[in-house]
């Protein structure tokens, strides 16, 4: 299809088309033009339902038991969705009923796993409903030759990233991988995060940790995702150690690579000179 012609007068049309990002909007006299006002309004509302959405963790559930992973359901010391947004510290624990419970589980499954795998709404159960299972799915694909043992899937209402510290810490698990939503933006409601920790434990601040964000359809593949985060678990395994210490260089494939036999590392990162 033709494409439209750029107005000579205002040349950042053209970007337009390369971004989601509120740029040339136009002015209807000192204002913003009605349908600019009225998207961002749509947009806003997007990431207020966004947050606000209730934990759909009964259909969660049962997807992942149709695709044979057991799950365990907790809950954070957040009572309820407003304590949780006013409260920041009461998302970071498990209630104490729900400490038992996993205290329970891992007394009559004895001698810890090797990876523990954290789904908490957060900010965005948009993001968790839509983006969990395919990740997962891609994630499982490529752990499955590496043999690690697995804990059943951790779905926690209410729950922000340090939680995932303190079930890995219940559970014996050498590392967690925490599957979050994150804070909606305007252009993006249902933006999955990921966390991963070596050795979890209560008190750890986020310097011990590894973030791969933006993990959606737009953003950053499946895939692409899961392949940064093997890359991660396999060198802390190695190196007994993740956050600020573990850089990401995990090898991808360049548009100037057609096999993958001449990587050199992070295509964010220069090639090494030869």
């Amino acid at each position: 299809m033709e494409k439209p012609p750029v107005d000579p007068q205002n040349p950042w049309l053209e970007l337009r088309r390369l971004t989601p990002a509120r740029i040339a909007l136009g002015r209807t006299g000192t204002s913003l033009p009605t349908r600019a006002q009225l998207d961002f309004q749509f947009a806003h509302a997007q990431a207020r339902d966004a947050v606000h959405l209730p934990f759909d963790h009964a259909g969660l559930s049962a997807q992942l038991r149709e695709r044979g992973r057991d799950s365990l359901l907790l809950h954070s010391a957040a009572t309820d969705r407003n304590s949780y947004l006013q409260r920041p510290d009461l998302g970071r624990k498990l209630s104490d009923t729900s400490a038992q419970a996993l205290h329970e589980h891992a007394q009559a499954n004895p001698g810890g796993v090797d990876v523990a795998i954290v789904v908490a709404d957060g900010l965005s159960a948009l993001a968790v409903h839509r983006h969990t299972l395919p990740f997962l799915s891609r994630l499982e694909e490529q752990m499955s030759t590496d043999g690690w043992s697995l804990a059943p899937v951790v779905l926690v209402e209410q729950g922000r990233v340090a939680i995932g510290d303190e079930i890995g810490q219940l559970l014996g698990a050498k590392m967690v991988v925490m599957l979050i939503g994150e804070r909606p933006g305007l252009s993006s409601p249902d933006s999955l995060g990921v966390y991963f920790t070596y050795n979890p434990k209560v008190g750890l601040t986020d310097a011990y940790r590894n973030c791969i964000s933006n993990v959606r359809l737009e953003g950053l593949s499946y895939g692409m995702a899961a392949h940064r985060l093997l890359y991660l678990m396999r060198e802390a395994s190695r190196r007994q150690l993740s956050g600020v210490n573990l850089k990401d260089e995990a090898q991808v494939q360049t548009l100037e690579s057609d096999t993958g036999a001449d990587m050199k590392g992070n295509f964010l990162l220069d090639p090494p000179t030869t």
